[in-house]
């Protein structure tokens, strides 16, 4: 099994690889993985899933942080879902998934349940309870449903690891969302003039900090630990770069 990740952001991708990836581009690590940095969006997801697709990859990985729509769910808690809804249920790999699962160390708060896909950022609680009360998801991110689509189209298994970075109670304000890159990354020149402003209180800007360092924790351990069924034999060291296609 040749396993493609798809993943949006570049923090994300940092919890699978060192190597400082491009932009819409299959990069490989080793003979059994490739990864795709696509940037936030289930447009961008859908092209990384074909175009690693496209590449060879015999299964395809959702990789990164989702938000908690579950109130039970704290920052840094691993999301292992068992379906994802992007307009219809899509199952992953439930015999993949439980090898994952086996191997990750049991410090870690594993949930399984449906996630479901959004086409936006959700930035308020009642959007949330809105989400989960439509569809009974216990998590949502933007970029899982097209993988998830993408895989059924071809026929391959699929898995979804997401890692929880913002609870049910609290979501990035929607005015922050224009002063972050679609890698993840702030925009300086943007956020500064929303600071001076307060129209984004520093306070807000450290929980957001807080919480998304416990969901790259959380990435890093599952890398670490369950790097064999990524298709990675030593996910902490660098690999040679190449790509294909």
């Amino acid at each position: 099994m040749i396993v493609g990740i798809v993943t949006a952001l570049r923090a994300e991708a940092r919890c699978v690889t060192s190597l400082r990836l491009p932009f819409n581009q299959m990069i490989n690590l080793g003979e059994n993985a490739a990864i795709w940095l696509c940037g936030m969006g289930e447009e961008a997801a859908w092209e990384a899933a074909e175009g690693l697709r496209a590449g060879g990859v015999t299964s395809l990985m959702s990789w990164g942080l989702a938000g908690a729509l579950d109130s039970r769910l704290r920052p840094g808690d691993l999301i292992l879902p068992e379906s994802i809804y992007a307009g219809r249920p899509l199952q992953v790999d439930l015999n993949w998934r439980a090898r994952l699962r086996a191997l990750l160390p049991g410090r870690l708060n594993v949930t399984g349940g449906m996630l479901v896909a959004s086409k936006h950022v959700l930035t308020s609680a009642n959007a949330k309870k809105d989400l989960a009360q439509a569809t009974g998801a216990c998590a949502v991110d933007m970029e899982s449903g097209a993988v998830a689509e993408a895989a059924a189209h071809a026929g391959i298994p699929l898995l979804v690891v997401r890692a929880i970075s913002d609870p049910a109670e609290f979501s990035p304000p929607s005015i922050l969302l224009g002063a972050v890159r679609s890698d993840g990354s702030a925009d300086l020149g943007r956020l500064l003039p929303l600071l001076l402003r307060r129209s984004v209180t520093l306070a807000t800007l450290l929980r957001l900090a807080v919480d998304s360092r416990a969901a790259y924790s959380t990435l890093s351990t599952v890398g670490r630990y369950a790097g064999a069924e990524m298709g990675i034999a030593n996910p902490s060291s660098d690999t040679r770069r190449t790509s294909k296609g």
